[in-house]
């Protein structure tokens, strides 16, 4: 009779920790693929940007370089608003047109 009771906790406990774990895991990719979706996007306008630029930028070519390189690593939500950040960053120097 004990075992029961036992498998039956037991099985209570883990439903417990599923449906606590289980949302925060869906939420915590979702914020990671939106992050990134982010980044990758802030990289593809500071691309246009530095293609339509009529001269080079360096400060800015080198933002975009760091924006790339952390895309390229992957990582978490933190990694994706540091990659946005560089590249809005380049952006706005390439549309400004001058270097800093």
């Amino acid at each position: 009779m004990w075992l029961i009771w036992l498998t039956g906790g037991v099985l209570l406990v883990a439903a417990g920790v599923a449906a606590t774990l289980v949302p925060r895991l869906h939420t915590r990719e979702r914020d990671r693929r939106v992050a990134w979706s982010a980044a990758r996007a802030a990289i593809d306008s500071a691309a246009v940007s530095r293609d339509a630029a009529p001269h080079r930028v360096v400060e800015a070519e080198q933002l975009m370089s760091r924006a790339e390189l952390i895309a390229a690593e992957g990582g978490g939500p933190d990694a994706a608003r540091l990659a946005a950040g560089y590249a809005e960053q380049a952006d706005r120097l390439w549309r400004a047109g001058h270097d800093d």
